[in-house]
């Protein structure tokens, strides 16, 4: 039986997962200082992405807003065409909208109570405890899935760690375990560990500081705790696309949003699209022909590509089609197609556009 995490036995696992981190953390850029601005925008961008794919955008995005006072007041285009290809592009959005509070309502600084941060567009709980703690030593400990995981090990808590009587368990654990003289670096000690030795599968104990003071661990349970999440059955879409190219290389995006709009586009620009059932090329000339009203034109089907939303396993189906003029609509862009990169678009609509590119050149 392991000795209850109080008095002496907490200090003890305090000073040895603050020295493990302190000695070992990773040199992360949003940790070369304490402006909550850097670290609220890196916070954001991890929400559901791996740090390596975040890296290259975040000193892309920091780059060209420095400040809060400078992302407030780039048009929004900007800001999605910077994220674009990072996915889950309502956190731009919000992260704009933040920012332009943040100037009017709070002076230029981060809000410094959980609540005030609590109001702002895209913040959630983990969110504000994650920048207060960090940034300004308010005492608030953090639970996301990598903290999660950490304390289910350290207490055994068998389960899914998403039923709430096991999420409130581990929200308390959090809050019991927080070392309160500095709780910026404790909360980044817990997310360390979880990220490189406390892993999902086959995490690496003989590493970990807090080892000795591990139930999971003593009970040779690791490999069991958390249980895995029961998976959502993957959707499978047909997504089917025009490409419609001018004689001087040009083509046309619009925004239209539909039922696989803010899934698969995010409400950016895209080329004409539809989802599909079981004639695509048929389906897509009835949709340019009443949204777009192009007829008689002959679709040249591209090469396939995947895509993958969450539990949606996506295929998009580019169709080309030359014709002699491009039309003029409300919420339509003309312009070449190899220099799409100067509008917010998503990854999808890139992986499309690459199916025609070779054939420009």
């Amino acid at each position: 039986m392991k000795t209850p995490l109080t008095g002496r036995a907490l200090k003890t696992f305090q000073t040895r997962m603050l020295d493990w981190f302190r000695a070992h953390q990773r040199d992360l850029p949003w940790r070369r200082g304490r402006d909550p601005y850097r670290i609220w925008v890196a916070e954001v961008m991890l929400q559901q992405t791996r740090i390596a794919a975040v890296m290259p955008y975040y000193q892309r995005f920091l780059t060209r807003f420095p400040s809060v006072q400078t992302l407030a007041r780039a048009p929004e285009a900007e800001v999605l065409k910077l994220w674009s290809g990072l996915g889950y592009y309502s956190r731009a959005r919000n992260l704009h909208r933040t920012a332009k509070i943040i100037v009017t309502r709070h002076n230029g600084k981060f809000p410094r109570t959980f609540n005030a941060a609590l109001e702002l567009p895209g913040i959630g709980a983990y969110t504000a405890a994650a920048v207060l703690s960090i940034a300004y030593d308010v005492p608030l400990a953090v639970l996301d899935g990598n903290v999660a995981r950490v304390l289910a090990r350290i207490k055994a808590v068998r389960g899914d760690l998403r039923a709430p009587k096991n999420w409130r368990a581990l929200t308390a654990a959090a809050h019991n375990f927080l070392a309160t003289h500095t709780p910026g670096d404790w909360n980044q000690s817990l997310m360390e560990l979880g990220e490189v030795v406390c892993t999902p599968q086959s995490p690496r104990c003989q590493e970990c500081p807090v080892a000795p003071h591990c139930c999971a661990y003593a009970q040779g349970l690791t490999n069991e705790i958390p249980t895995p999440r029961r998976k959502r059955a993957p959707v499978h879409m047909k997504i089917a696309a025009g490409i419609l190219r001018d004689p001087h290389g040009r083509t046309l995006l619009v925004q239209d949003p539909g039922a696989h709009d803010t899934v698969l586009f995010s409400r950016m620009w895209q080329f004409p699209a539809l989802e599909v059932t079981r004639n695509p090329k048929a389906e897509l000339e009835a949709h340019l022909s009443k949204t777009l009203a192009i007829t008689n034109i002959s679709l040249e089907e591209l090469p396939a590509a995947r895509h993958g939303v969450t539990f949606r396993n996506i295929t998009l189906l580019p169709f080309l089609a030359n014709i002699p003029e491009l039309p003029k609509r409300p919420r339509t862009r003309i312009l070449p197609l190899t220099n799409l990169a100067k509008l917010p678009i998503s990854s999808a609509t890139r992986k499309i556009a690459a199916a025609a590119l070779p054939m420009t050149r």
